[in-house]
């Protein structure tokens, strides 16, 4: 235990909440935990949302947010954290222990300069002078991959990728040179190709300088990469912990295998029959008179059938679905749904057309009114395109929470009390109220846990077998890709580089950039990370 750097002993964690409608009440979040930690080791904290990861991770620097309550034991460098005063906490706190959060772009000032930032902390806690820790950021920025590293520090927030901006909040952490480095599911809003570089970045900075680190994620197969050990959590306590090798390939609980087996969906994929639904041809589209995002690109989609659109973050796949509803009319080419050829413009289309073509967004928190219930949010279309009102509305309300798996039980709640996964079956639900032809999933699986997008998953492709409905799947995720498409559409910088059956496209020889693609897929394998910086053909775009 004295080569411990940090020893949490029975921590225990619990806030009161304000439920909409009932009286407040205490819950437990994290319930009897304890973890070591030595110095220069990683300790991966794993599960899914509402597991207690993130609220362990601030408790070792003795923080809580709002209403929340510590109790138990938090050792850090031979004394308990807990037991110290305000002064105590801002003395240890960018110093001794430090902080990346999972978004790096709300976390930077958009007004500074990155270098004025990342040496802020420093120099608050005295750890050497503006001069020195400048030096030690650039020296950071080139270990890191980060380009020009002499005049990197000199840019804004905004002229970096996303990538870069999550290297240089890492940069921020290192330069103090703390004992203990948080990292908050780091690469968890990033492309898998960029998630590599940032993977890559940092197991090379714990490595250099021989950091403490609790790396928190949802994702067992990026955890394994950069982890000596790992501690399953679930409902706040600890389910299982041991070395990343064991928990790979030895799990000892239920909760653990399902992790470890989560991305084994097999969907056989399917020929496509008949006339398509939906038919864009050479779409060209651009954002104002400056940028142009889509350069003659072609697609179509069968009914019934799933085409997965899949690139990186610009590479012009939201773009292409804000052309096909109508958001972004294309300066050249057309788009055809149903036999008709669509109005460019969403004000010109008919109310046929709105419902035959629906569409489900990323962030299911923002795209729910939080004030309506979920009678409310999925009775609107049904009102709005067959009239339906009273008890035949909610009836059909009904229905539709049993075909995405919910039940009636739900129809008078507020998407503030459904679980990341409920809002978005709720906005599945939404979607097929109106019995669309063709559903555009834009990236609907991107902020889930695994387990709950496999989940999402599962239930898209019961309902497409049950209703005929086709889908186009955005996504930069090949593991969704390989489970729910038919066919695949390769894009990169605004170009269609790839296109055709999924069997067609995933099998070899392949371009660079669908090899780097495919290749970016993080493996349930120890190692794994290494390999394939080792044998990729192409940097991604984010670097």
């Amino acid at each position: 235990m004295a080569d411990n750097l940090l020893d949490i002993r029975n921590l225990r964690i619990e806030a009161t909440v304000y439920p909409p409608g009932e009286k407040p009440r205490d819950i437990v979040i994290v319930d009897d935990v304890s973890l070591s930690l030595e110095r220069g080791k990683v300790l991966g904290l794993i599960g899914e949302s509402g597991a207690g990861k993130s609220t362990i991770g601030l408790a070792a620097m003795g923080y809580g947010r709002g209403s929340i309550r510590l109790s138990g034991e938090v050792w850090l460098n031979g004394r308990d954290i807990l037991k110290g005063g305000v002064r105590d906490m801002r003395a240890l706190r960018g110093r001794e222990v430090t902080y990346v959060s999972q978004s790096a772009a709300a976390s930077f000032n958009p007004a500074k300069r990155l270098m004025e930032q990342i040496v802020e902390a420093g120099l608050e806690h005295g750890v050497g002078t503006r001069r020195e820790l400048e030096d030690r950021a650039v020296r950071l920025f080139g270990e890191l991959g980060l380009p020009e590293p002499e005049n990197f520090g000199r840019r804004y927030p905004h002229q970096v990728s996303g990538g870069q901006l999550q290297r240089a909040m890492t940069v921020m952490a290192l330069v103090p040179e703390p004992g203990l480095i948080i990292f908050d599911e780091p690469t968890t809003a990033l492309d898998v190709t960029t998630q590599i570089d940032v993977l890559a970045a940092i197991k090379k900075a714990i490595r250099t300088t021989g950091v403490a680190a609790i790396y928190i994620t949802h994702d067992l197969a990026v955890v394994a990469q950069v982890a000596d050990d790992i501690m399953v959590l679930r409902h706040g306590r600890m389910v299982e912990c041991g070395s990343a090798g064991q928990i790979i390939a030895a799990p000892r609980e239920d909760y653990t295998r399902a992790l470890v087996s989560v991305r084994s969906i097999e969907h056989e994929e399917k020929s496509p029959g008949g006339e398509p639904v939906l038919v864009a041809e050479g779409i060209s589209a651009a954002y104002g008179n400056r940028v142009q995002v889509l350069k003659d690109v072609s697609i179509e989609v069968h009914p019934g059938q799933t085409l997965a659109v899949v690139g990186e973050s610009g590479s012009g796949k939201s773009t292409l679905a804000r052309v096909i509803t109508g958001l972004l009319p294309p300066f050249a080419g057309a788009v055809r749904f149903a036999g008709r050829r669509l109005a460019p413009a969403l004000a010109e289309r008919s109310r046929e057309d709105l419902r035959e073509l629906q569409m489900i967004y990323q962030m299911a928190d923002v795209a729910m009114n939080p004030r309506q219930t979920v009678e409310t949010i999925i009775g609107r279309p049904l009102e709005f395109y067959f009239g339906l009102k009273g008890r035949r509305k909610r009836d059909r309300v009904v229905e539709l929470l049993d075909a995405i798996e919910m039940g009636a039980e739900f129809i008078d709640r507020y998407p503030a009390e459904l679980s990341g996964g409920q809002k978005q079956r709720v906005c599945i639900a939404r979607a097929l109220a109106a019995k669309p032809k063709l559903v555009i999933c834009d990236e609907v699986t991107s902020a889930l846990d695994p387990l709950v997008a496999d989940g999402i998953l599962k239930l898209l492709l019961r309902l497409q077998a049950r209703e005929d409905v086709a889908y186009l799947f955005i996504t930069h995720d090949l593991a969704t890709v390989k489970a729910i498409a038919d066919s695949i559409a390769v894009m990169h910088r605004g170009e269609l580089v790839r296109y055709g059956p999924k069997s067609q496209v995933l099998s070899p020889p392949f371009d660079a950039y669908t090899d780097l693609l495919l290749s970016s897929v993080p493996r349930m394998e120890i190692g794994w990370l290494e390999k394939v910086l080792a044998t990729r053909r192409m940097e991604s775009a984010g670097n």
